[in-house]
């Protein structure tokens, strides 16, 4: 699943104090072989060069707003 600015995901990375924390996806950056990482902003600070694979979906973040009508 690929990610876009402004999803809420939770970081999922045991080395990291951030982890099981939900964020907001800030910039989406792409590394030398094209693979997407990201920088993702927490309450109390950020995380950078996060990799798609130890994110997830926040719940209740379908892609859609749901005070959008």
């Amino acid at each position: 699943m690929s990610f876009e600015k402004d999803d809420r995901v939770v970081l999922s990375d045991k080395h990291s104090e951030y982890d099981g924390e939900t964020g907001t996806i800030t910039q989406v950056m792409e590394t030398m072989f094209g693979d997407p990482t990201y920088t993702v902003s927490f309450e109390d600070g950020q995380e950078t060069g996060v990799p798609e694979d130890q994110l997830e979906a926040a719940d209740g973040a379908d892609g859609t707003d749901a005070d959008e009508e």
